[in-house]
């Protein structure tokens, strides 16, 4: 009977990875980071967090989407060690959002931070991106030179992730992304565009800091101003998607995790995550959306799924074989995915802003998303020196700003 039941927890638990395996590397497939060490400290973060939060919240954590482009565009100016190092220093920022909540709750996080602010830049997270999801799905290069293959290839993936998200039962509702990616990688076998060399060059098992530091997309976390400053205030937007994924969850489950373990201990819990994946060479963790969907849908509450689900992604990190899987993948298909992801995203933010009754009538309001929405779309860069602030990260802090400073009016 012991058995059995083991057997089913176990099921239960690799069902709630393959719930946010999809977006869990495609993270960093896109930023240049290795998907092996993702899963890792996904895995790791994971436990952390129900360390921290007393082992009473059912959530995952996986990558966040928020930080691709500050991490595509730290990669490419400060180098790899300085980007990781900016990402933990934006792990270090939920300490404050924690502080934040535990000396004067939720309405400390509403005051600095409200829709009005937050939906733009989340916005702004999706709409960033989309000339990065259009040229990847018209070119195998990613520089954006058509080639009709490509387009072939990224329109039948775009198709089936739809088809998905429109028409999938149960549990593949919650895979679009990986059920695309899958559909898309097996229709680019068909076209015979997938090289399999690396895959049948790997190793079963493997060091994935190994693997990344020879194709280097893995160095020491390297702490410069520069790099920190422009990462770190991206920071807020997942900060507030956490608040909201932990409404979610309690929702779900009938109980309040907001007052008990505590909404600082959760933020803390999201930021210590964050903060380790970085150090280990992994994208920033943050709570999914797509896993809370998956504990209601079998309303399996026992936080021992997400602990396995978090030990299983571990091991899956040192299976070589997947990690060479996972980087044959054709950039049209990850292109095709980023079409509906990116707008997904956008669409999110403006669905914040309706869920909960911005009156874009009101001056201020109409300010506030119009500034935040162009800075971050436009890409805005404010330089001193080194140090330069920009993009999201820019947006936000502008946004947070004229929130402070610009009256209510009539």
């Amino acid at each position: 009977m012991d058995s059995a039941l083991n057997v089913k927890n176990t099921l239960i638990g690799i069902q709630m990875l393959f719930v946010a395996f999809g977006a869990l590397v495609l993270v960093p497939l896109l930023t240049g980071l290795d998907p092996s060490i993702a899963l890792f400290s996904a895995g790791a973060g994971t436990l952390i967090f129900q360390f921290i939060t007393k082992s009473k919240v059912p959530v995952f954590l996986a990558s966040s989407f928020a930080f691709i482009a500050p991490i595509q565009f730290g990669m490419k100016n400060f180098g790899v060690g300085e980007t990781l190092g900016g990402l933990v220093f934006a792990g270090f920022t939920y300490f404050i959002f924690s502080f934040m909540v535990k000396r004067g709750g939720v309405e400390a996080i509403d005051r600095y931070l409200p829709t009005v602010v937050t939906a733009p830049v989340i916005m702004t997270i999706g709409l960033n991106l989309a000339p990065v999801a259009v040229d990847m799905a018209k070119s195998f290069d990613g520089s954006g030179n058509y080639d009709p293959k490509a387009v072939l290839l990224s329109v039948f993936t775009l198709i089936m992730a739809i088809l998905v998200v429109m028409y999938g039962k149960r549990i593949f509702s919650l895979i679009p992304i990986l059920t695309g990616i899958v559909l898309g990688y097996l229709f680019a076998v068909i076209l015979g565009v997938v090289d399999f060399t690396p895959i049948q060059n790997a190793s079963w098992f493997s060091i994935p800091w190994l693997v990344a530091m020879n194709e280097g997309s893995f160095a020491i976390p390297v702490f410069d101003l520069a790099a920190i400053l422009y990462i770190v205030p991206v920071a807020i937007a997942p900060a507030i998607e956490h608040v909201g994924d932990i409404l979610a969850i309690s929702s779900v489950t009938g109980k309040n995790y907001v007052k008990d373990p505590g909404l600082h201990r959760t933020l803390l819990g999201d930021g210590v995550a964050t903060a380790l994946a970085a150090f280990i060479g992994g994208p920033p963790n943050t709570t999914y959306s797509e896993v809370t969907g998956a504990v209601a849908l079998t309303k399996a509450t026992n936080i021992i799924y997400m602990r396995t689900a978090a030990i299983t992604a571990i091991i899956l990190a040192f299976v070589g074989k997947l990690g060479a899987v996972l980087k044959t993948i054709p950039v049209p298909v990850m292109g095709g995915i980023m079409i509906l992801l990116f707008g997904m995203i956008a669409a999110v933010g403006i669905g914040s802003l309706v869920r909960n009754n911005v009156d874009m009538s009101k001056s201020r309001n109409l300010v506030i998303v119009s500034v935040v929405l162009i800075i971050g779309i436009g890409d805005m860069v404010i330089s001193y020196g080194r140090i330069s602030l920009g993009g999201i990260g820019l947006a936000g802090v502008v946004g947070v700003a004229l929130n402070l400073v610009l009256p209510e009016g009539k």
